[in-house]
């Protein structure tokens, strides 16, 4: 599975998941105004105008045409996060957007789309949501006998 960023056209990336044997499937991930400014600046100093805005870029530091591989992806996500002191892997960044954005109050249902789950109960199991008896959802209704 390889995960292509094709356009970013406002506050959206519209990325294409490509299966190893079958279609492509896009899906429309929301991005904060920070990271649009990051991508426009990768864009323009790499004179990308149209295709994939994440590509191959080889040894003498020349674009590729291909979108980078997932062995790239590992690559720089290890080398960053070795010389900061960390030792992570490519998924944990993913995992932690997740449960940083279940803690900070975003809505299951979002987390769901932005992760490209079929289904509630995956993202659930993702999450490692269980059910708090200590706050359950009517207790939040403001609802009062008297």
């Amino acid at each position: 599975m390889l995960l292509i960023v094709c356009l970013v056209l406002g506050f959206s990336a519209f990325s294409g998941l490509v299966l190893e044997s079958g279609p492509v499937l896009w899906t429309s991930v929301p991005i904060p105004a920070w990271v649009k400014i990051a991508i426009d600046s990768w864009t323009n100093a790499a004179s990308i105008t149209k295709d994939r805005v994440f590509r191959s870029v080889n040894k003498g530091g020349r674009l590729g045409g291909g979108s980078i591989s997932p062995q790239a992806i590992y690559n720089v996500v290890h080398e960053n996060a070795t010389a900061a002191g960390f030792d992570v892997a490519a998924h944990d960044l993913r995992r932690t957007f997740a449960k940083l954005a279940h803690k900070g109050g975003a809505a299951l249902e979002q987390i769901q789309l932005s992760l490209g789950h079929a289904t509630i109960q995956t993202t659930e199991r993702y999450l490692g949501v269980a059910q708090d008896l200590h706050q359950a959802p009517c207790d939040v209704l403001g609802l009062r006998l008297k």
